[in-house]
């Protein structure tokens, strides 16, 4: 309980800081012309999990998905990080190169994303550098599936 208690007022004292920061015009200004909001692996990565029963696995870790975030559900966002091949048509976005990546044991689930592209899936290199655009889905039940998704996503730019 003092676990949850401290959590919910370190995150709100986080948003509550956030609004005092000197990106806060850059941010809402993106929002207001772009109607897109930048999604860092730093706000991402703020996430605390639960222990509950699940009926196929018996008890499983949750995540609990901060207020920030559930604000964005559904809504256009844009996100920087590496390419990771999942298998040969599906790839996910990641916050560490493949050799670092969740897989690997290097970082939680929440270093990663789902993505969906919008049209056809593009050929991508493993450890490609891009920055996309697409719409923002948390996941916060089905544990067999990513925590983050970008659906429609389009690269807008590849390094």
């Amino acid at each position: 309980m003092l676990k949850k208690i401290t959590f919910a007022v370190y995150c709100g004292l986080a948003v509550f800081l956030m609004s005092f920061s000197a990106n806060k015009k850059e941010e809402k200004t993106t929002f207001e012309y772009q109607n897109t909001t930048e999604v860092t692996w730093k706000l991402l990565g703020q996430i605390d999990f639960i222990k509950k029963k699940n009926p196929h696995y018996g008890e499983v870790m949750y995540p609990m998905i901060n207020s920030t975030l559930k604000a964005l559900q559904g809504k256009k966002i844009k996100a920087s990080g590496f390419i990771v091949p999942i298998d040969s048509k599906t790839y996910a976005l990641s916050k560490n190169v493949f050799a670092q990546c969740f897989f690997c044991g290097n970082a939680g689930p929440e270093t990663i994303m789902g993505i969906q592209f919008k049209g056809n899936t593009p050929r991508l290199k493993t450890d490609t550098y891009v920055t996309m655009e697409g719409t923002f889905r948390y996941n916060a039940d089905d544990i067999d599936d990513w925590i983050y998704h970008i659906e429609n996503a389009v690269i807008t730019q590849q390094k």
